[in-house]
């Protein structure tokens, strides 16, 4: 018997393990600092993009990372445009990173990239990754290689 008695539970729970699992992979093995890494760079990552393609994302994600994602989201608001830059985007990242042990933001952003492109729609990270500036998108893993 599970746990909850769920299986909408377990299966979400499962799935986030497997994330944030891939995550300490890259960054050691502290499950709080993996996911404080993992809402981190989502939610910067929503805020600069349009609300639509930012939903359509937040829908292809467990429901317990769903839950953060959309923590204190404003989708009235119009994207982030002061992400534009690199530099701004991993600033932004940084700030929100703050709380816990140093972690460079670019490798915070590649690792949660890399678990999207392996666990989200190939054509659903193909949106996300498009709408950004070039600068960010370099960040992306290639979608060949992230899926292997």
């Amino acid at each position: 018997m599970s746990a909850t008695g769920l299986d909408v539970f377990e299966k979400t729970l499962q799935t986030t393990h497997i994330w944030l699992g891939e995550i300490m992979e890259q960054h050691g093995p502290d499950r709080k600092v993996a996911w404080h890494i993992l809402t981190v760079v989502l939610r910067v990552l929503r805020d600069r993009l349009p609300p639509e393609i930012a939903a359509h994302l937040g829908a292809e994600l467990p429901l317990i990372v769903r839950g953060a994602y959309y923590d204190q989201y404003r989708p009235n608001h119009p994207p982030d445009k002061g992400t534009r830059s690199l530099d701004e985007f991993l600033a932004r990242i940084a700030e929100g990173m703050k709380d816990t042990r140093p972690v460079d933001p670019a490798d915070a952003a590649r690792s949660v990239f890399r678990v999207l492109a392996r666990h989200v729609d190939l054509g659903q990270t193909a949106k996300v990754r498009d709408t950004l500036p070039k600068e960010i998108q370099s960040l992306w893993p290639d979608s060949v290689g992230a899926r292997e």
